[in-house]
């Protein structure tokens, strides 16, 4: 019984980071991104985010795989693959239009807040997945 709740523990850290991003990224909601101050914090909450996923997927992963329920350990390991590939997808949007941003190009702010809808829907989804998961695990 104590390896179930060794797994049971890795959902819950690993529903943490999404969670904070969740509450965190709404407060982008109410500023201007043109503010290059904002849009780096909101790029480096993005960053933090995506590599804390990563790193409580693959404990997840580690943590049903000793359990014996390899079907749950391969959904972790996508979540941590999909922030992989999610962390270097959104980044690179964001740093292609830093210049445009800055000098004041309203379809560059239109864009990267397009993104930051699309990475809070995106956590929501996935947070929505990992708690529709929780009743199968405990």
């Amino acid at each position: 019984m104590v390896p179930d709740i060794a797994a049971f523990y890795a959902v819950i850290i690993l529903m943490f980071p999404m969670a904070y991003f969740m509450f965190a990224s709404v407060a982008f909601l109410f500023v201007s991104l043109d503010i290059p101050e904002v849009a780096q914090l909101l790029r480096g909450l993005l960053n933090v985010y995506f590599q804390m996923v990563m790193i409580a997927g693959v404990i997840a992963a580690a943590a049903f795989a000793a359990t014996a329920r390899p079907l749950f350990a391969v959904f972790m390991c996508l979540i941590a693959s999909l922030s992989i590939v999610a962390r270097r997808w959104f980044l690179q949007r964001m740093d292609a239009d830093r210049g445009a941003r800055e000098a004041g190009d309203r379809n560059a702010i239109r864009q990267f807040r397009r993104l930051h809808w699309g990475a809070m829907a995106g956590n929501v989804v996935q947070l929505a997945a990992v708690m529709a998961s929780v009743p199968f695990i405990a």
